[in-house]
């Protein structure tokens, strides 16, 4: 098991760790949090080398993945650079890459009612006006959970407030920062229940955020 006690702080810079190989040729990947090896709750950067695949396999509980860079692809379409993309519980798919991509990807973490299927181009979709002056691009939502792109201007400054159902943040461009450190593009941040912090930052800034799903 890796970082899966959900009451403990964890910020990793993903730039910095090394890639492990998968069971698949040429598909690499950085764990973040992982509940087995090769099932469970999982979070992970997976790089795909070109002309890479997996084969065919389900997801029991879910999967989500925002295309960092390149394209990605299954049978349902090729996705690139912005995507986000959500394959329900039960679903299954054979993924793939001609020219190669980096995505980042959470398996195995639905609610078992959630069975919408997303697949959301984010530089094709407008912001919407935020607390102060945040723009913000919701992904997703079910139940108390919440999933979006957060964009901060250079500056912002952000009230401090309490994550009620816990925050998992990854940055995606710019740099975030708190009063506990300092979290250049490619950091994965997780939060616990009822932790509180006081974000800013000094550049524009872009970061993938999820709330209210770590309660248990």
């Amino acid at each position: 098991m890796l970082n899966m006690d959900f009451k403990q702080r964890v910020v990793i810079k993903t730039e910095q760790i090394e890639w492990q190989a998968s069971p698949a040729n040429g598909v690499w990947r950085k764990p973040l949090e992982r509940e087995a090896k090769e099932s469970g709750h999982t979070t992970s950067v997976v790089r795909y080398a070109a002309g890479s695949s997996f084969t065919p396999h389900p997801h029991p509980m879910g999967e989500e993945i925002f295309v960092l860079e390149g394209v990605f692809s299954d049978e349902t379409g090729d996705f690139g650079p912005g995507t986000y993309i959500r394959n329900p519980p039960g679903s299954q798919h054979a993924p793939f890459s001609k020219e190669g991509c980096t995505i980042f990807v959470k398996l195995n973490q639905f609610m078992s009612e959630d069975s919408q299927q997303v697949r959301i181009d984010t530089n094709q979709t407008p912001w919407q006006p935020g607390s102060g002056g945040l723009q913000v691009m919701p992904l997703h939502e079910f139940g108390h959970q919440h999933t979006a792109l957060v964009k901060w201007p250079a500056g912002e400054r952000f009230q401090p407030h309490r994550h009620w159902g816990g925050e998992e943040i990854f940055v995606l461009c710019g740099e975030f920062n708190d009063e506990f450190g300092s979290y250049p593009a490619g950091t994965w941040l997780r939060s616990p229940h009822l932790s509180e912090h006081f974000p800013f930052v000094e550049q524009e800034t872009v970061i993938w955020v999820k709330t209210g799903h770590l309660t248990s």
